[in-house]
């Protein structure tokens, strides 16, 4: 599902609306319950909720409040209802950010009361679990309470399909549907059914099913050492179970719940991720892996204290998987990855399906059977292995195994890869701009009059989601509007970095000139 920005007057978290809110038996006894009470029809302003590419955010106590979560988990348990079988529950999933839990809680309240039994998570809980439990328990489908890789001050409601991933466009229109008609013809709120709601402890079937997605033998007689990076997120503590079970070494930094997130974004990119630096550097270890804010988007750095970017992980774990393993199956990736996918797929004789931005294309195409790996520019990165879904511990452990399939870190496998198709050097710039300087930015780079960037001609033009430029034969510049923020996305890849740089410098020197 998408991100939803929302603007309105309903109340703020202090309210006492929201103070009702029902909180996980794990919790401290000391919140209000809810008291009986005749349904009563609420018609509320219609607030402006846009569904981006991952589900509903938005920034807490302004747009994120407990009766706009109501109304998002209303439109949901409508779908649930009219479009799944509600009577197999729904499993719900929060991740460590301020209230999650409560928000968790009265989501649960809402599904329970239309007559869905739900299965509520008794601590936090990275996305990829909640998935993976739907899929186990066959059930209608799961709701993680999450702003994913946002800043602090956001949250939101990621949906995940009976499946288990990201819901196709078709449920995502359904669920938008839904949520026109609450709005449309006012919300019956109900009492809550406590005798339909159950805790759940989601993290141990989670470990149970990856640990059998890799060659532990094989790890274990490398002897290499790891160090995670949680960066606070609901993910601590998962890789570093996994290893301590079988044997190789992986610590663990910034692994305790903090909602700041240690004042940076939850992003593993730089610089959010120096800290994994200089932990691989003064530890010398030889990997940093590290995982967003919900667990399902991965970051690395290499021994060497070089970054390794979501575009080379998702290409050196294509590799690993479509050469070494010699997996069945196609390749699959959104619009913004590297064209080192491309190259690679050509080389190793697989079909390569690229797709607009957002998981749930790509899910699409591994339901149906087709897709060995698919990735996105953003580290989300999922496999056929087990779940058609992203998920950063998975994606560290094949890492893991491909360094100790080689017996090489993942700076000497890059250097291979460079050395057999060339460097491919990727960079993106995010900017704050106006909604009508976006549409004159996009407007800009898709008209024809546009036929030379700096040294380079304007060779082709692409339009698949947002606008890609090809310059001649050093790379390309693409241009999108981000789906859950106010912000223009500016990528560009070239055969050298600082050519890369110049792109990117150039392109927001001229949009903010519009």
């Amino acid at each position: 599902m998408a991100g939803v920005g929302t603007s309105s007057s309903f109340p703020f978290w202090n309210s006492p609306a929201a103070s009702t809110s029902r909180v996980p038996a794990s919790r401290p006894a000391n919140t209000a319950v809810f008291a009986p009470f005749t349904p009563r029809v609420y018609s509320f302003p219609m607030p402006s909720i846009k569904f981006g590419t991952d589900g509903w955010r938005g920034i807490i106590a302004e747009d994120f409040t407990f009766a706009n979560a109501r109304t998002v988990a209303q439109a949901i348990a409508r779908y649930v209802v009219r479009g799944e079988d509600a009577r197999q529950g729904v499993i719900i999933g929060y991740d460590h950010r301020y209230a999650s839990d409560r928000v968790a809680a009265a989501v649960a309240d809402v599904l329970t009361s239309t007559g869905t039994p739900v299965w509520l998570a008794d601590k936090p809980c990275p996305t990829p679990a909640v998935s993976l439990l739907v899929r186990q328990r066959k059930a209608a489908g799961g709701v993680v309470v999450t702003a994913s890789h946002n800043p602090y001050r956001w949250n939101g409601i990621k949906y995940k399909a009976s499946y288990g991933s990201s819901p196709l466009p078709s449920i995502v229109a359904q669920i938008e549907a839904e949520f026109e008609a609450v709005h449309s013809n006012g919300a019956r709120r109900l009492p809550p059914r406590k005798d339909l709601l159950q805790p759940l402890e989601p993290r141990a079937p989670y470990l149970d099913a990856i640990e059998k997605l890799i060659d532990w033998d094989r790890l274990r007689k490398a002897n290499f050492r790891f160090v995670f990076d949680a960066m606070h997120g609901s993910a601590a503590g998962l890789l570093p179970e996994l290893f301590r079970r079988n044997g190789p070494v992986c610590d663990e930094i910034r692994g305790t719940r903090d909602p700041r997130f240690g004042g940076i974004h939850p992003e593993p990119i730089e610089p959010h991720i120096s800290v994994l630096r200089d932990a691989v550097l003064a530890g010398k270890y030889d990997a940093g892996f590290a995982a967003d804010g919900d667990g399902d988007r991965i970051g690395a750095i290499d021994r060497s204290g070089a970054f390794v970017n979501p575009h080379q992980i998702f290409s050196l774990l294509v590799w690993h998987l479509a050469d070494a393993r010699n997996l069945p199956g196609d390749i699959a990736k959104t619009f913004s990855v590297t064209k080192l996918i491309d190259k690679l797929a050509a080389k190793l004789g697989r079909k390569l399906h690229e797709v607009p931005i957002g998981f749930k294309y790509i899910c699409e195409l591994m339901l149906e059977g087709k897709i060995l790996i698919g990735g996105e520019e953003s580290g989300g990165i999922g496999t056929s292995l087990y779940l058609p879904e992203r998920d950063a511990t998975v994606s560290a452990l094949l890492l893991a195994e491909l360094m100790a399939w080689h017996g090489k870190s993942l700076g000497e496998l890059l250097h291979q890869l460079h050395a057999e198709f060339g460097e491919h050097h990727y960079g993106r710039l995010d900017i704050d701009v106006k909604p009508a300087q976006k549409a004159k930015a996009i407007a800009h780079f898709s008209g024809e009059k546009l036929d030379r960037w700096l040294d380079w001609p304007v060779t082709r033009r692409e339009n698949m989601d947002g606008v890609k430029i090809y310059l001649g034969d050093i790379g390309w510049l693409m241009v999108r509007s981000s789906g859950t923020e106010n912000l223009l996305r500016i990528y560009s890849e070239t055969s050298r970095p600082e050519t890369t740089r110049r792109v990117l410098d150039s392109a927001v020197a001229q949009i903010h000139a519009l």
